[in-house]
């Protein structure tokens, strides 16, 4: 064992303070000079973090404190990035667990809680937000300990320390009635509670690969606990690939973590999360180790994708207008590269060369993938997400997820209703002074929308998650958009007249002056059948005076939609086309007449197949 070293994750929901609290860890531990700027959320460092307020990669930084190097991982809490999750529970000894004082533990709290316990790995509880209005420590100190029981801890896991905390304020309690004192009491549990790590410094030397990163300079970087021995510069290591191929090569440089940047070291020492570089070709959960002999280190696989969804060229009119990268080598580089540092992701070629399938846990997921891409510069079509379907002992099974929802009392009958067309099942109903907690298993296609629908029917205040349960019997058809749209039947620049008509057909999705093509989808029918419209009319103008002249067009804002909405929107028969600028809904087959051949052919073969 390596008592210079302490190794924690961090286990919270989404937006219950997790990022807050390392940003103090962080201070209090050093990291930023008294005269230096400090960022906020300074771990949230993609773009995409800071405006969704979540945490989407898992990333490491440490503090030294009394002594000791404290690797902090900070970990997504959203349940589609859970493959972020289990990878870095192998790096680390213990965890924080994290809970908001007024909200309690929450499901993505439950289940990356799970796989901890499941680990052996020691829990510290920080109740955080204590200084919230209407929070209640002492009822989720209760909460914490039922979930506990629940999920089978041993009985030391059970009787893990709490500290109560304000992150926001920058304090941490062992009782609540405690003097503020700043950190101190939340690094004293952490160096007290959480054991060195289980690294032989005098045995060979062997690491397995957590995590993985990129530099213009060096190339490819390992990054993970070393097990045994110490590493320097210039060692010949040997990495042991995944189909068991060994392959050796020296060490160009090894990193180790200091406050949120990495640092050039002379040598990497057991029990310690660095990173090392020399290898070309690497992926997650291979080993490096000393020499060819040694076994790989066993890696905990990941729980499967269960939705999939279409990566297409970008193949209508506008093509190439907006973005740099726009052709099928393109898209497929991008995405493999993608794979190679996020493992719960799968991509695979189809008999079509210009068409890519994507494979997830949700539809977050792959909605981030991209945005990420659009921002890069990329053109892309993508379609609706679908689950992955499997067969056994000739039934076909899908995936269901256990749902958890909340919502305000008033709005439990319109919920039940929409949650009854997804084919969920109600499995308990809690009655709270203001609010309703259903807990329900729903299949994953039903999943898909939900999140708008519960925003919408609660104004707001419905709060959502859920985990994957088990594949279960297919449970029959799910009715999603019960409305129909407006497509294009011209290519050109949207009227201000032309659009004024069709808004008395349905609800708009484009404005006038922007540009549209035939098959594009410019607006929402209230009937379930597609109407084909002209946007691109112009008023012919003649020599007669007519009454209505003079008066102004009055059109409605356009409806403009989220990726993750759109994604939702759309049905089987379209795309979103995500280009850096724009997002746009249209149809696969934008030519008219051969949608209606493509949809007559698929009627004939189903009554064949009936």
């Amino acid at each position: 064992m390596n008592d210079k070293f302490r190794n924690i994750g961090i286990i919270a929901h989404v937006d219950h303070g997790k990022t807050t609290l390392v940003d103090k860890l962080l201070r209090e531990g050093g990291v930023y000079r008294a005269n230096q700027a400090m960022e906020e959320r300074a771990m949230d460092s993609m773009d995409l973090e800071k405006e969704k307020g979540i945490t989407i990669k898992a990333k490491n930084a440490s503090v030294h404190w009394g002594g000791k190097t404290i690797n902090i991982v900070d970990t997504p809490g959203h349940a589609d990035f859970g493959g972020e999750v289990e990878r870095i529970l192998g790096m680390v000894d213990g965890v924080l667990l994290l809970v908001d004082a007024f909200d309690g533990p929450q499901a993505q709290t439950r289940f990356v809680l799970k796989k901890a316990l499941a680990q052996g790995l020691k829990v510290i509880v920080v109740i955080n937000k204590i200084d919230r209005e209407h929070a209640d420590p002492h009822g989720v100190h209760d909460k914490v300990l039922e979930l506990l029981l629940e999920l089978h801890a041993t009985e030391e896991q059970f009787n893990a320390p709490f500290i109560y905390a304000s992150a926001r304020d920058g304090y941490a309690l062992k009782n609540l009635d405690d003097p503020h004192t700043g950190m101190t009491p939340l690094f004293e549990t952490i160096l007290q509670h959480v054991p060195a790590p289980k690294a032989d410094p005098q045995s060979p030397f062997q690491m397995l690969i957590s995590n993985l990163d990129w530099s213009d300079y060096v190339g490819r970087i390992a990054i993970g606990k070393i097990t045994g021995g110490s590493i320097r510069i210039g060692d010949s290591i040997v990495c042991i690939h995944k189909g068991g191929r060994r392959e050796r090569a020296a060490v160009t440089k090894v990193f180790e973590f200091s406050g949120l940047h990495s640092a050039e070291s002379v040598v990497g020492e057991a029990g310690n999360i660095v990173g090392v570089s020399g290898f070309e070709d690497l992926s997650i959960g291979e080993t490096l180790c000393d020499s060819e002999e040694r076994q790989p280190v066993p890696f905990t696989e990941l729980d499967p994708p269960t939705i999939q969804m279409q990566f297409a060229v970008n193949d209508g009119p506008l093509a190439g207008k907006e973005g740099k990268f726009v052709t099928a080598r393109h898209i497929r580089e991008r995405l493999y590269k993608e794979v190679r540092t996020n493992i719960s992701l799968k991509v695979e070629d189809t008999e079509a060369p210009n068409i890519f399938l994507v494979s997830a846990r949700g539809e977050m997921q792959i909605a981030i993938l991209v945005e990420q891409m659009r921002r890069e510069g990329y053109e892309v079509l993508v379609s609706r997400p679908e689950v992955i379907l499997r067969f056994e002992a000739g039934r076909k099974l899908e995936p269901f997820e256990t749902l958890w929802v909340e919502v305000p009392n008033e709005c439990l009958g319109d919920t039940l209703q929409n949650l009854a067309a997804r084919k969920a099942q109600i499995a308990n109903m809690q009655h709270h002074p203001h609010s309703v907690g259903i807990e329900c298993v729903i299949p994953t296609r039903g999943l898909i929308g939900l999140e708008t629908d519960l925003v919408n029917l609660t104004s707001g205040r419905g709060v959502m998650s859920h985990m994957f349960k088990s594949y279960e019997p297919v449970c029959g058809e799910i009715m999603t958009r019960l409305t129909g749209t407006l497509v294009s039947m011209e290519t050109g620049v949207a009227t201000a007249w032309a659009l004024n008509n069709i808004q008395e057909r349905g609800r708009l999705f484009v404005g006038p002056q922007e540009e549209v093509y035939e098959g594009m989808i410019v607006g929402e029918n209230p009937r379930a059948e597609d109407m084909p419209v002209n946007p691109t009319k112009t008023k012919h103008l003649t020599n007669m005076r007519s009454q209505g002249e003079g008066k102004g067009i009055q059109l409605e804002p356009p409806l403009k939609m989220s990726l993750e909405r759109a994604l939702e929107y759309i049905a089987a028969d379209e795309y979103v086309e995500a280009t850096p600028k724009n997002l746009r809904l249209r149809k696969k087959i934008l030519n008219a007449t051969q949608r209606k051949r493509a949809s007559q052919s698929q009627q004939t073969v189903a009554e064949v197949a009936l």
